[in-house]
């Protein structure tokens, strides 16, 4: 069993939803990523996803471009990236980490390279959204076999095709994009978010965390009442944006502190 589906379980046995956190390796600075990621876990956040720097990054919108830009200015590469996982885990050996990205830095490492240097740092699995369910069923068996999963993004507008698919090769969690656009965009409807869910559930029998637009606690209450994760990441890279950096990690802590409130308050 993955680490990913070892928290899953444990919080369904405390009848508490899961807070996931998402922040851009070497934003703002890279000596911050780790201590972030530590403040995340101290906040309440029960899994990280780590965002792998790249130039492209087509599903982000300007926050997470942003922050993307300015790590790539510190010439923040996956390796880096690796290594901030493997420094987190010298003092936590149990909050799961998903390296959240693009194909193209994991084709240039080399697949099976990329396998075996993420578990050897302490990796949990993958989010690669240019990886479509029916191209990357190798690529989810090798890190099954290393007990990490791969996890794939379905939207309002997936196919109940497209969801038999990343039913058949998913693993950890299925994280559902709640809007119509790129993260951080619009106002969630809870309604549709629910009736959607539900179609996706007829198939797909692993939790199901939303993402893509959760920006204060009223939101993530309602969205995990509807759910059993919720994602955070825009409004954490802008609580970074307008934060002195001596005053980052504290900020981030404070603001998750409160989601994480909200959110256990929802009877699971």
């Amino acid at each position: 069993m993955s680490r990913i589906q070892t928290t899953f379980a444990d919080l369904q046995s405390q009848k508490k939803k899961a807070l996931i956190t998402f922040i851009t390796a070497g934003d703002p600075a890279p000596e911050l990523t780790v201590p972030l990621m530590h403040a995340q876990v101290k906040a309440g956040a029960d899994i990280l996803e780590l965002g792998v720097p790249f130039s492209d990054p087509m599903a982000e919108g300007p926050v997470i471009q942003r922050a993307n830009e300015r790590a790539l200015k510190f010439n923040i590469g996956l390796r880096d990236v690796l290594g901030y996982v493997r420094e987190f885990r010298k003092e936590n050996l149990h909050t799961p980490v998903v390296l959240m990205g693009y194909a193209n830095p994991i084709e240039r490492m080399g697949i099976d390279d990329f396998v075996a240097e993420a578990k050897a740092a302490g990796a949990d699995g993958a989010i690669v959204v240019d990886y479509p369910p029916e191209e990357a069923a190798e690529f989810a068996d090798k890190l099954k076999a290393q007990d990490m999963d791969l996890i794939f993004l379905l939207a309002p507008t997936s196919t109940e095709q497209r969801i038999k698919q990343v039913a058949q090769i998913s693993s950890g969690f299925s994280y559902y994009v709640s809007l119509r656009g790129v993260t951080g965009a619009g106002h969630i409807d809870t309604v549709e978010v629910a009736s959607r869910i539900a179609a996706i559930r007829e198939h797909v029998k692993l939790p199901i965390g939303v993402g893509f637009g959760i920006r204060d606690a009223v939101t993530a209450k309602a969205v995990a009442s509807v759910s059993d994760a919720i994602v955070i990441g825009s409004r954490i890279i802008q609580e970074l944006e307008n934060t002195p950096k001596d005053q980052a990690v504290a900020a981030v802590h404070d603001f998750l502190s409160g989601i994480r409130a909200a959110i256990d308050e929802v009877p699971a």
